[in-house]
């Protein structure tokens, strides 16, 4: 029989994903080389919890790993336990502290727990009863009211002379609430509370400052800086003139092209009537993808009045959503592009250069921390670069 071409050819994933999202390693790199300039004398660790911000905590951590990070901070020991190939010998502080039942699991990945409550404790220094001396963080509420021994506990945990020799404690830490704010007096505040407690444990590194209050400047950076969001490509703080280089970029595949006449409505309930005979383009993106319904261009209640709802990037316009985004599915404007420059098959760009991360989220009403975190599983990754 003669040879014949085959009928189904073999694709890369991602040129025909639904949804795709390039993570740029150089630019994550070159983002935390930068911020270990700005924190000064100071080291510079990495938060990379939520699997990196959404973007890939073995990807990202080894790059950052490579690009000169050696303390990493974790929401949960797990993410510890799989971060740990990728930083062999980095100290990797787990932010929930330790729990009954997870003594293995840290003693076996070397994790440092953050102790954070006065229960945390007590369990804390039974374990190192019985395993002997062995490095943990203690962190401080300074006025956030979230986790943290109270000034008062802590201060008295430094001062109390019947503590067990076991207990070492590498690393005392606070969060900040109001970083992002210049010369908020809620921030000079708890600068003059962790100094206070810094101050009483003698020979104990600290940590104050996350992303935003890197660029408070010396005064809050102390032994170690903890850069999240700005890692990424967030703006982090009104003190940043702008984010640092654009780390992830997410597309969606046009599914269909559709023309529309003016009168009639766009996507569920109808809540967008066209003024004008239009050209739609059906992206194959919706919330199930962390599109947020509440990007959508009408039809959100808790929006009502204010700005109009996200848009698309493509071939240089701006490709408004037309009417409530739905879960696998939004509606893009793409009538004043020239005609035939977009076509099914092709990608628009939901956020990246062309549509930066805190932009987006504002027209969502919420922040560049959750849409970025928010990428989920349908998502075909590519990531490029790999050095500084």
């Amino acid at each position: 029989m003669p040879d014949t071409e085959p009928l189904i050819e073999e694709a890369d994933p991602f040129d025909i994903a639904p949804v795709r999202l390039t993570v740029d390693l150089t630019a994550l790199a070159e983002n935390w080389v930068e911020l270990s300039k700005r924190s000064g004398r100071a080291r510079t660790g990495a938060v990379v919890k939520a699997d990196a911000y959404g973007l890939g905590i073995e990807d990202c951590g080894l790059t950052l790993y490579e690009a000169g990070a050696r303390d990493f901070f974790v929401a949960a020991a797990s993410e510890g336990a799989t971060l740990r190939a990728y930083a062999p010998d980095a100290r990797i502080f787990v932010l929930s502290g330790i729990w009954p039942g997870q003594e293995r699991l840290f003693l076996e990945h070397d994790l440092v727990p953050v102790l954070a409550s006065e229960e945390q404790m007590t369990h804390w220094m039974s374990l190192i009863a019985e395993v002997g001396a062995y490095p943990c963080a203690v962190q401080v509420d300074t006025g956030f009211n979230r986790l943290g021994l109270s000034f008062d506990d802590a201060m008295a945990l430094a001062q109390d002379v019947s503590r067990p020799t076991s207990f070492d404690p590498v690393l005392l830490l606070s969060h900040l609430h109001t970083a992002d704010a210049a010369d908020a007096e809620a921030t000079r505040n708890q600068l003059d509370l962790f100094q206070q407690v810094s101050s009483a444990f003698e020979g104990v590194e600290s940590s104050l400052s996350a992303s935003a209050g890197i660029f408070l400047g010396p005064r809050y950076h102390f032994d170690l800086t903890r850069p999240g969001i700005a890692l990424y490509g967030g703006k982090a703080s009104l003190a940043m003139e702008r984010p640092l280089r654009t780390v992830a970029t997410a597309e969606a595949r046009i599914v269909q092209i559709r023309d529309a006449k003016a009168g009639e409505t766009v996507s569920y309930g109808g809540t967008h009537r066209l003024l004008r005979d239009s050209r739609l383009a059906v992206a194959s993106v919706g919330y199930a993808d962390g599109y947020m319904r509440s990007l959508s261009g009408s039809g959100v209640p808790l929006r009502n009045g204010t700005a109009g709802g996200a848009a698309a990037a493509f071939g240089g316009y701006k490709l408004p959503v037309l009417g409530r985004i739905t879960m696998d599915l939004t509606v893009f404007d793409a009538t004043d592009l020239p005609s035939g420059a977009l076509r099914t098959g092709d990608y628009v760009e939901l956020v990246g250069p062309n549509m930066p991360l805190d932009d987006v989220a504002e027209a969502g009403g919420t922040i560049g921390y959750e849409l970025l975190t928010g990428f989920g599983l349908r998502y075909e990754r590519r990531y490029t670069g790999d050095e500084v």
